[in-house]
């Protein structure tokens, strides 16, 4: 990636998210940050980014389940900054429950974030790319885009299908200089994470510490959790001229979970 490319990234104002798109911005990247919270704390990791990095930042509130929105954000990046040559579609929400127990509702809202939203966001961001026949798109999938667990019926599906949504994107942009890959981390102490043990030691009848250690822990070989750093880190390199015969890949990062 060259400085001053705009980077938009979903469901960036807190962990995964934020620090990849810190990471782009260190490499000289506008950025445009994306995802819900405390209105204060948003504005406060976007005036840190701007300054640590001498870069300009834009914070869109665009919905995740409302196209509309989702198209309009590309549009107002590209319309602000130039361009948009980087997607990294990370937004994602979790729920954990018996599938005869899942409020269909909230099976709607996850597949619509954590899959239907990359299909939107792609589709708006690909003319702009085809046409300066340079582009990164960057879907973050998980260990869950390669193997189940239960009580997590739609995430799964999702992450499965968001990893199949990669693949095919890579394939009609292979000529066109744009690469599309996933990432796929086991588990990362974030907030998504730590936001459904609640759920897991409801489902599996386990205390807080058992579900650390003997459910989240127990699927990853080093049994240690991988860190923020370390997925941005991948996304900083998938977005160089080293990884331009990268695409269609769905890269695990996972501490070993996936190798068995």
């Amino acid at each position: 990636m060259q400085k001053g490319q705009t980077a938009v990234v979903t469901g960036s104002t807190s962990g995964i998210g934020l620090a990849i798109a810190r990471a782009l911005a260190e490499q000289g990247a506008n950025i445009v940050i994306n995802g819900f919270g405390a209105p204060d704390a948003i504005e406060a990791a976007r005036r840190d980014i701007e300054a640590e990095f001498a870069v300009k930042v834009r914070y869109s509130a665009a919905d995740m389940t409302k196209p509309a929105e989702i198209a309009a954000m590309i549009k107002t990046a590209e319309s602000t900054f130039g361009s948009v040559d980087i997607l990294v579609n990370n937004a994602g929400v979790q729920h954990v429950a018996p599938i005869e127990e899942f409020p269909i509702e909230t099976w709607d809202t996850i597949l619509a974030i954590n899959l239907s939203a990359a299909f939107h966001t792609t589709r708006a961001a690909i003319p702009g790319m085809k046409a300066r026949e340079w582009g990164r798109i960057i879907n973050t999938a998980s260990a869950h885009s390669l193997v189940a667990s239960p009580f997590k019926a739609a995430y799964v599906t999702a992450k499965h299908g968001l990893a199949g949504f990669t693949k095919t994107a890579a394939l009609e942009l292979a000529t066109f200089g744009v690469t599309v890959n996933c990432i796929s981390p086991g588990y990362v102490w974030t907030p998504l994470v730590e936001r459904q043990i609640p759920d897991t030691m409801a489902a599996r009848h386990l205390t807080r510490e058992q579900v650390i250690n003997d459910v989240l822990l127990a699927a990853q070989p080093t049994q240690q959790f991988v860190t923020v750093e370390q997925v941005a880190a991948l996304a900083v390199y998938l977005c160089s001229d080293a990884a331009s015969q990268i695409t269609g890949a769905n890269l695990s990062i996972d501490g070993g979970w996936t190798a068995a």
